[in-house]
């Protein structure tokens, strides 16, 4: 099977000679370049091997039946990676040869040898494109995006995604579903591990490096990692999204509780805990998060 990389990921066919260019059109390999112009007649333009690259307003993207594309979401493509399949060379009206290149044909089989061969539970790479209040939208193949809600970024809240992601990160995400449109959505938290897995990585006594989540009149929520959280004491100085340093004091698995003490709240600087995944690949067909002690249960059945 072919590979399906997100754009920015796929073979550059910018330095590549006229014959290689010609296997991969042979191979029907998918490809990318850097779009150099949207012109007046509605085309993205390119130059590869010497030669130009045009690809068609109708070729740009890979539309649902009933669904028009804009012309913002083409011209958007200018100075940045895109991907296509070469479908062939013609000549213009000058008799100049140049290649004709397709983003909707690369799209349409990436879906159907890719993206509809995969289950509930398939772990899968992908992009983080743009976000939004409710998710990140994230390319899974060939400029194909796919949702990714806040709430499954992680189990410890977060008040924004970007708490979590940012644009151009590379994940492993699991697909949790497809919406009523077929489109794909995707979760994370899922392979960040179990309370135990992360617990397991800590121990009490040790100070560590945390992010105030949420502060409430009881007590105040901080992340030590990013599917980890414990409570340290009220204190209406701190505010979310700030980083400070804690005193572990006790793990507590039949509570699936972690006591913390904050030892120092002016850090300085901004922290962003990275992913540290538990499960890289292969299909989750149930994950559960509790502790076999735990009264609360929380687990995802694909």
């Amino acid at each position: 099977m072919l590979e399906y990389r997100a754009e920015g990921l796929c073979r550059n066919a910018n330095h590549l000679s006229r014959e290689e260019l010609s296997r991969c059109m042979a191979s029907g390999e998918v490809l990318q370049s850097t779009a150099l112009a949207y012109d007046t007649g509605h085309r993205l333009r390119f130059e590869l091997g010497g030669l130009r690259g045009i690809m068609p307003f109708a070729d740009c993207v890979d539309a649902a039946p009933g669904e028009t594309v804009k012309d913002i979401a083409v011209l958007t493509r200018v100075g940045r990676p895109t991907c296509f399949v070469i479908m062939g060379t013609e000549f213009d009206d000058n008799g100049e040869e140049y290649y004709l290149l397709s983003r909707a044909e690369a799209q349409r089989r990436c879906r159907a040898q890719y993206l509809d061969t995969l289950e509930a539970g398939s772990v899968i790479p992908c992009t983080v494109t743009h976000i939004e209040n409710f998710g990140a939208f994230c390319d899974i193949g060939c400029g194909i995006a796919a949702l990714l809600p806040i709430d499954c970024l992680s189990v410890s809240r977060i008040a924004s995604p970007a708490d979590r992601v940012q644009v151009g990160q590379q994940l492993l995400c699991a697909i949790k579903n497809r919406d009523v449109q077929g489109r794909i959505v995707l979760t994370l938290r899922e392979l960040l591990g179990t309370w135990s897995e992360n617990a397991a990585c800590f121990a009490a006594g040790e100070t560590v490096v945390g992010i105030v989540r949420s502060v409430e009149e009881y007590g105040v929520f901080i992340e030590i990692a990013p599917n980890l959280a414990g409570l340290a004491e009220a204190d209406s100085t701190l505010r979310p999204g700030q980083a400070v340093s804690v005193y572990i004091k006790n793990i507590l698995p039949d509570k699936m509780k972690i006591k913390l003490v904050v030892v120092n709240k002016n850090l300085g600087q901004p922290l962003r805990f990275e992913p540290h995944y538990f499960v890289t690949r292969g299909r989750l067909k149930r994950w559960t998060y509790s502790t076999p002690q735990s009264r609360k249960q929380i687990e995802t059945v694909f």
